[in-house]
């Protein structure tokens, strides 16, 4: 995928602010055909977030922005798209402008997820407790394709008012 597939694929952001966007390290030597979801924070912009996923084979973006405060490393949370258990100050709040005259008007959907947007990653390698009788890969598939249908969820909440 060319970084232009990927910044003309977000859905909830003027193509301005698309091109605007700081890319991911590494953005260049990404295997893409291993990425369910590809999240990163902006560099430049410490607030900002995307998350982009393959859609019936082109990519879907959507441009995120953390809440300015952080719960407590004391409080036990948990990130809504990879389901994993991690203190407070590891997940935050994000929020995405709807699409449309919607998200023109202010309008915007929320969810709890890792703060560093890796969730990907985490759907694969940190299997739950209560699921390590069970065989470690039919468990990462499971947790990603639980993840890729959270991630939809979001999405079409995203698209839709």
């Amino acid at each position: 995928m060319t970084e232009q597939q990927v910044r003309r694929s977000f859905i909830n952001c003027s193509r301005g602010e698309a091109a605007g966007l700081t890319l991911p390290r590494g953005f260049a030597s990404l295997a893409w055909d291993d990425i369910e979801l590809l999240g990163w924070r902006d560099a430049k912009a410490p607030l900002r977030g995307y998350l982009v996923v393959q859609e019936e084979g082109r990519p879907v973006g959507i441009s995120l922005r953390a809440a300015d405060t952080r719960m407590s490393s004391r409080t036990p949370a948990m990130c809504l798209l990879c389901q994993t258990a991690r203190s407070g100050d590891a997940v935050s709040l994000f929020t995405a402008r709807r699409m449309g005259e919607a998200g023109r008007n202010g309008n915007t959907v929320g969810t709890y997820i890792c703060a560093d947007l890796r969730c990907a990653e985490r759907a694969r390698t940190e299997i739950p407790p209560w699921l390590r009788d069970r065989d470690p890969e039919e468990v990462a598939e499971e947790r990603v394709a639980d993840l890729r249908e959270r991630v939809h969820g979001f999405l079409d909440a995203v698209r839709h008012s």
